[in-house]
């Protein structure tokens, strides 16, 4: 294997950008804070529920009587912030609550915007603070405060108007820092020189790609490494009709797992250069890299496949050693 690979370490974001529907009972609420108002729904057993359920918690009943509440509550329980993250409501110490709503029989998990953990103590009342630009989601509660003195006297303001929120943006994002170990810091180093290589089992032979630094059946470390060739076959596709917030490629485009010559296992990839329509199980392809200058530790050296004039490879024999 030579000298130890470098260590590779970057920050990466995982996305989910998605819109979700609401239904017509999530979506009264949002409609009602839309309008600076809060409901909640009335269960089987009288209580009141905020937020609403579409189906009774006890008898599974659906339900839809809606119950208008006040935006004044108490706090049951709470738990002080010293340190909020990027993604917390408020960008100051803050405390986390479960509030009980007037007229409400569930407590509503929000933030409260309080001077200090003193000054918060369960049994203690709150009432909201409405954001600047609502728009029929839960942040249109900007935060709870607390009230001083006597309780707070509500604006009902003006009842529940224009059109039912039906659907919302609920993006999910997750940044993470990911260290190769020394397995994919060697395949990594190896593409950045233009290679690609494998790691076979010593006990059943499997060469993988990218390597794992072990064998998924065997458990043992996979020390031997492969050199492989650019050339693949085509295991199995699939054609990205949906095209990907961010992603520059246009649909619609082939995704395929790839068996390259030498290897076992197979890697995804784009393919391209002939019509989707074309593309098969069993098709033989070959890697277009970027020019030498544009490569860096990652899979994007090759632009993608494209099918060559090879024939096809049967079906049953896709996976099995063949000499790179």
């Amino acid at each position: 294997m030579g000298k130890a690979p470098e260590a590779l370490s970057q920050a990466f974001e995982l996305g989910y950008t998605y819109t979700r529907s609401t239904g017509p009972v999530v979506g009264r609420f949002l409609t009602a804070l839309r309008d600076r108002q809060l409901v909640g729904v009335r269960a089987s057993d009288g209580r009141v529920l905020v937020p609403p359920v579409e189906y009774d918690p006890v008898s599974a009943a659906a339900l839809n009587e809606f119950v208008e509440v006040g935006d004044t509550g108490v706090v049951k329980t709470w738990s002080w912030v010293r340190e909020p993250r990027s993604q917390h409501p408020l960008q100051k110490p803050f405390a986390w609550a479960l509030i009980q709503l007037d007229g409400a029989d569930s407590p509503l998990l929000h933030c409260i915007d309080a001077p200090g953990p003193e000054a918060m103590r369960s049994g203690m009342r709150v009432q909201v603070r409405w954001a600047d630009d609502t728009r029929g989601h839960i942040t249109d509660i900007a935060c709870f405060e607390p009230v001083e003195g006597a309780d707070a006297v509500r604006d009902p303001g003006d009842k529940v108007s224009g059109e039912l929120v039906t659907g919302m943006d609920a993006p999910t994002y997750l940044q993470y820092h990911f260290t190769a170990g020394a397995s994919s810091s060697r395949f990594l180093a190896q593409l950045k020189e233009g290679r690609l290589v494998g790691q076979r089992c010593p006990r059943c032979r499997n060469v993988y790609v990218p390597p794992r630094g072990s064998c998924a059946a065997c458990g043992v470390a996979t020390t031997d490494e492969v050199p492989l060739s650019d050339k693949a076959t085509v295991q199995s596709f699939t054609i990205v009709h949906i095209p990907i917030p961010g992603n520059p490629i246009k649909p619609p485009y082939v995704v395929a797992n790839l068996v390259p010559d030498g290897a076992n296992l197979s890697f995804i990839h784009l393919l391209s250069d002939c019509r989707n329509e074309d593309v098969r199980i069993g098709m033989r392809v070959q890697a277009v890299w970027k020019p030498k200058e544009e490569w860096t530790y990652a899979m994007e050296n090759i632009r993608y496949f494209r099918p060559i004039d090879e024939p096809d490879m049967a079906v049953e024999e896709i996976g099995r050693l063949r000499d790179a």
